[in-house]
């Protein structure tokens, strides 16, 4: 369903570039059938058992990572693969949402990609792009005051671009958590505690070093949660959820523009 979706809209919009992207593969089966299904990039995330919770060892990542690899090239289709798991450095907690991703508490070096690790990895795999753990993780709560470099690492970016220019960087978590989405979602009955995100200047940066893909989501919840509860707040007697849902995209649609 999803699939025919997003190919009417290729064809409604021929002049914009669509990808099709499989996110957080947990084997490589899963990436298979994401590729019978037409999509066209897959991310194996060899980070994470099949569970989708259990940090793995290296060697498992490499294996899992080549096996996809050497399939998804076959039909034409690119691969991401992830190396670290996405947590806070702040806290020491993993970043788990929406049933993917790490439990309980990491150490640093499982929450940072070794430069020199990254370098392997990638020879060894030959994935076309590369997610890495910078202390970004999923969901609204990443930090609890604007974060320093001590928590949000992107030196470590610079590092791992030197070592493998020619590898496309994928920043996972990296929504900026507008302030002012936060204030209106509260403003209007939400209780949504004080938490940061990843500064748009720093995703630049990232970008300057080898960045190509940034994951932004909980942005774009916080923006159409903001607008519906603003709308239903300033028009009581309102019952039309076309009306809702309309003020919603438009308010999504402002932030990617943005």
């Amino acid at each position: 369903f999803l699939r025919h979706l997003i190919l009417a809209a290729i064809e409604e919009f021929p002049h914009i570039p669509v990808c099709m992207h499989q996110d957080h593969g947990t084997s490589p089966d899963v990436c298979q059938r994401s590729i019978q299904l037409g999509f066209s990039s897959v991310m194996m995330d060899g980070s994470l058992g099949e569970d989708g919770k259990t940090p793995t060892d290296y060697e498992y990542n490499v294996r899992v990572t080549q096996q996809t690899v050497a399939m998804a090239h076959a039909c034409g289709v690119s691969v991401e693969g992830e190396l670290g798991c996405l947590g806070s450095l702040e806290t020491g907690m993993a970043g788990e949402e929406d049933g993917i991703g790490a439990e309980g508490v990491l150490d640093h070096s499982q929450m940072l990609t070794d430069p020199e690790e990254a370098a392997d990895f990638v020879k060894k795999t030959q994935v076309d792009a590369l997610a890495i753990a910078i202390g970004t993780s999923h969901g609204a709560y990443k930090f609890t005051k604007p974060p320093t470099g001590d928590v949000l690492a992107i030196d470590r970016i610079k590092e791992i671009h030197k070592r493998i220019p020619n590898t496309h960087l994928v920043m996972h978590g990296s929504s900026s958590v507008p302030q002012e989405w936060l204030a209106i979602i509260n403003q209007y009955g939400g209780d949504i505690k004080e938490t940061y995100g990843v500064p748009v200047e720093e995703i630049v940066e990232g970008i300057k070093h080898g960045v190509r893909k940034v994951n932004i989501d909980t942005d774009l919840r916080l923006a159409s949660t903001g607008a519906m509860r603003r709308l239903m707040a300033q028009n009581p007697s309102e019952f039309d959820p076309r009306k809702f849902f309309g003020e919603t995209v438009k308010a999504m649609r402002d932030v990617c523009i943005a």
